[in-house]
């Protein structure tokens, strides 16, 4: 009986540790995550739909890369992604671009990385980011050959 009160004991102490040290993760890293979606504000502001759209030169193989580099660099949601894809696809932007723009847009994070790097480590951060880079090209690729 002692055995069992005591084992409720510790792993209450147990939880309120790990409580109170994400808690204090979370606040250390707030300053850092605060700065990554001002940062992601600022570069909505300065780039335009419009732009992204001229960027794209309609060549099949450089098409997906571009809009790799470019999705990388812009970072943001999946709802966002499909209103812009649209406005890309109005322009004349192949699908290709816009399917690397889209994948790469939502899975890679230059912007965020430095957030990345600090919570869940800088070498971690980079192979993933370059594993997403790589696959939304691969990915583009795929669904332009499964749809067409």
């Amino acid at each position: 009986m002692v055995n069992a009160s005591f084992k409720g004991k510790k792993e209450k102490s147990t939880v309120k540790n790990a409580f109170q040290k994400t808690w204090k993760n979370f606040i250390n890293s707030f300053p850092v995550i605060l700065g990554v979606l001002l940062l992601i504000s600022l570069i909505f502001t300065l780039i335009p739909a419009t732009l992204l759209s001229k960027v794209f030169t309609g060549n099949r193989l450089l098409d997906p890369l571009i809009g790799a580099i470019a999705g990388s660099l812009s970072a943001g949601n999946a709802s966002t992604s499909y209103i812009i894809g649209g406005e890309l696809q109005q322009e004349g932007v192949s699908l290709l671009a816009i399917t690397a723009f889209i994948v790469s847009w939502v899975t890679v994070g230059i912007v965020q990385f430095p957030a990345e790097a600090l919570i869940l480590n800088k070498r971690f951060a980079v192979i993933r980011n370059l594993i997403a880079f790589v696959s939304s090209i691969i990915v583009a690729i795929l669904t332009v050959v499964l749809v067409y």
